[in-house]
Parts: C-alpha cells; structure tokens; sequence
C-alpha cells in the first residue's frame, strides 16, 4: 500500500503561489515530486550512459568491425570516416525517435511513452554486441537512437509539470546535472572493461559496454507501478483539445517563432557536443596511438578522459542553473556559447600530453554542458501542455537531423581536407567551432522566460 501523498494525483501550484515559498528551492516538495524528479532523472541518466557508452566504443569497434589497425597506412583516417558515419546514423535514429515519441508523450501521456523509450534503447543497446560488421552496426545504432531521442522531451516535461513553479528550474537542472553522472558510469564501464580486457579475462571490451547497457530497462518495473501522469496534462486531455502535431507549432505566429528559436538554441549545441566535443576521446586515442600501449590501456585512458569531461559537465549544468535565476535565461546562454566555443577551439589545439587531459578536458565538458543544462530548464518554457513534449522534441531533434552532418563533416574534414595537415582532426574540431555562433545569432528572437509560470 503506498503513501497517501505519493497516491493521489498533484495540482501544481501557481506561479504566485509558489513564490510566497522563501528557503530552499526544494522547500514544499513532497514525497511525489521527490519520486517523480529521481524516476525521470534515472531515465535519462540511463539514456546519457547508452550515448556515452556508444561514443567509447565507437573507434575500437569500428576498428575490429573493419578489421583494420590504426597502425596501418591510411587506417587512422578510415577509422574517423566510418565512424563518423556510424554517430551520424545513430544522430539520425535519435532524431527521427525523438519527434515520433514526442508526439505520442503529449498523445498518449508522458510515463508510458518514457517505458517505451527506455525498453527500446535497453534492447537495442544489447543487441549492438552481436554485430559483424559496420552497417549492422550503424542499424542497431539508429533502432537504438529511437529510444533514446524520445526520452528527453518526456521526461523534462513530466517533470517541469509536477513540480511547481519556484522550484522547476532548478529540479530541470538536477535532472540535467545527473545525465553527466550517467556519462561518467559510462566512462568507469569502460576503464574497468579496458582493464579486463588487458588482462585476457574479457574478449573485445567494446561488446560488453553495450551489454551493460541493457540495465535501463529494469527500471520499466518501478515506474509501471507508481509514476502517474502530471495532472496539467491529464486536465489537457480531459479538455478535448486537438491531438498534438508538428503542424500546430507553426499555427500561431508565437509558437512559430518560439520552435524555430529554440530549434536553433539546441541545434548550435549539439552539434557542438557530438560534431566536436565527444570526438575528443577520438582525438586522445590519435595521441595515444603514437605510443606502445595496449588496447587496454588505451580504453582505460579514454575512459578517465569521458570522467573528467562529463565532471566538468556536472558542474556546467549547475553553473547555467545557477546562473540563469538571477539574470535571465537569454543572458545565460549567451555567456554558454561564447565559453563553448573558445574552450573547445582552445582544447583541440593544444590538447598534446596526459596532464592535458586534467585540466583542458573538464573545461571543454563544463563549458559545452552548460548549454545542455539550458535547454533543460527553457525548452518546457516555451510551449503550452498540449504541445510541451512535441514542442521540446521539436527543438531538440529537428535540428539534430541536420547535426547528425556534424560527425560526418569532422570525419570527413579530417580524411579529406586536412588530411595533408599534421594531425588533421585538430584543425577540424577547431573549423567546427563556429557552430556556436548560430545559437548566439539566434537568441535576439528567442523570449525570456525568467519568473514566468509555464504557459497551460
């Protein structure tokens, strides 16, 4: 028998209402906000850990897949290619699930489409061991992207929902935050695998990174008994309005104006993150290829690089949380994208030694994260419950479609028109930087969301 106040269903308190509240900005919550914050933020944690794992094992997999050594003439700059057709692919499933299940969150609820995204990621997760070769690969990638890019529309907007006003930005940012620790476990499967990998205990550790990622989907059994749909969207239901499109968000010049900017906002990002930022590990291994060390070691160093990146990133989502409540969410963002993009040009030119790692790494990961912690606490901003999940979909993964480029082009400059350069991934990332001034060009049409209860 549960609790009482974890049973019944909650109204969330009005934007005036909740500020009368002073302390903390967890002050008030209850037993059921705390449950629906950790249930969502272990959903997207779990989400975070599948991209991560898949970033890690990405070269050395596609290394064996193509049976090809670093060492070979050419084989450096063919690993980059095909795995930057690999990520692309994955980019695209990512982008095609997200819009499909953000739709159906505002269709048919928020917990049930977030069952389905974590049992299909889970699934396909595990199934991306058994691969032979690089395009079935690249499919158990894309079926897995599916999942994963509807997880984030419904579960910021399940929790921006249930919780009230005074404390949603925050516990946003909290979920956020907590996708980093998800990278991180990520980075420590890897560094444990690469050691047991070294040791003859496992066989290739890329293939057991993905069977630890099929642990998702025992979280499915906690949330089919408990979690229940925020009572804004069930009052939405109940009112008989239209079933969520992407057309509706071009019916009014408002929401036009908001999806296209926020579309923008996250496009620059992502691309910022999974064009360049992610390749990092891609461009340790380039260092790390000039040595003698072993697969193993060479896995275990890539792993502390994904620990200390996502550290720094942990601490960026809080900067932008923090940050945000006291000047606005325009400002924010635009402080977020000028420290992207000058710390991770800075990083991948003078990235050269291990001690670099320390310190050029975590502050490449706060800076690009901090965007993430943005989009978070702003996307649910901009959009009515009728339209949240589609809304914030929309945003995340319209422009992921023409992100999904971004690996592509780094791959691509770095094989081909940088590939007379000494260390041609160095000037790639650096030219891919300039993605980050598309979000700055876009914020002067973005609105301000700061103190304002979400739209209903």
């Amino acid at each position: 028998m549960y609790d009482q106040e974890m049973h019944e269903p909650l109204v969330q308190p009005s934007g005036s209402a909740a500020g009368a509240i002073t302390g903390p900005w967890y002050t008030g919550l209850t037993r059921y906000h705390w449950f629906v914050l950790i249930v969502a933020s272990l959903g997207w944690l779990f989400d975070t850990m599948d991209q991560q794992l898949f970033n890690l094992a990405r070269r050395p997999a596609i290394a064996e897949l193509l049976k090809v050594s670093p060492s070979d003439p050419g084989g450096n700059a063919m690993i980059a290619e095909y795995s930057g057709y690999a990520t692309m692919i994955f980019m695209i499933g990512w982008a095609t699930g997200g819009l499909v299940f953000g739709v159906l969150g505002d269709r048919i609820g928020r917990a049930k489409t977030m069952i389905m995204t974590i049992l299909l990621y889970s699934m396909f997760t595990g199934l991306s061991t058994l691969s032979t070769g690089v395009w079935d690969f690249s499919i158990f990638r894309f079926l897995t992207g599916l999942g994963v890019g509807g997880q984030f529309a419904v579960g910021v907007a399940l929790v921006a929902e249930t919780m009230p006003d005074r404390a949603r930005p925050f516990a946003l940012g909290w979920l956020q935050a907590l996708s980093a620790v998800g990278n991180m476990m990520a980075a420590l499967t890897g560094m444990g695998l690469g050691h047991l990998e070294q040791t003859g205990a496992v066989g290739s550790a890329w293939r057991w990174m993905f069977v630890v990622g099929t642990l998702p989907s025992l979280l499915c059994l906690v949330i089919f008994k408990r979690l229940k749909e925020p009572e804004q969207w069930t009052r939405a239901r109940a009112e008989k309005q239209p079933l969520a499109s992407m057309g509706q968000l071009f019916e009014e010049p408002q929401l036009r104006r908001n999806a296209i900017a926020g579309m923008l906002l996250a496009f620059s990002g992502v691309v910022g993150l999974w064009g360049i930022g992610f390749f990092s590990f891609d461009l340790l291994r380039s260092v790390l290829d000039k040595t003698n060390m072993s697969a193993g070691d060479k896995t275990f160093w890539t792993g502390v690089t994904s620990l200390v990146q996502n550290a720094g990133g942990f601490f960026g989502v809080h900067f932008f949380t923090q940050v945000t409540a006291r000047i606005g969410r325009k400002p924010t963002f635009a402080i977020s994208f000028v420290l992207a993009m000058c710390a991770t040009a800075f990083t991948f030119w003078n990235l050269r030694t291990f001690t670099d790692i320390f310190w050029m790494i975590p502050l490449m990961g706060f800076s690009q994260l901090t965007l993430f912690g943005g989009y978070a606490i702003y996307l649910p901003e901009l959009f009515p419950t009728r339209l949240r999940s589609t809304g914030t979909s929309f945003c995340y993964n319209v422009g992921r479609f023409v992100a999904a480029l971004g690996p592509l082009a780094l791959g691509l400059l770095t094989s081909r028109v940088y590939s007379g350069y000494p260390e041609p991934m160095r000037y790639a990332g650096v030219t891919m930087c300039l993605a980050f001034l598309i979000g700055l060009a876009a914020l002067p049409f973005a609105p301000e969301t700061k103190g304002k209860p979400l739209p209903q």
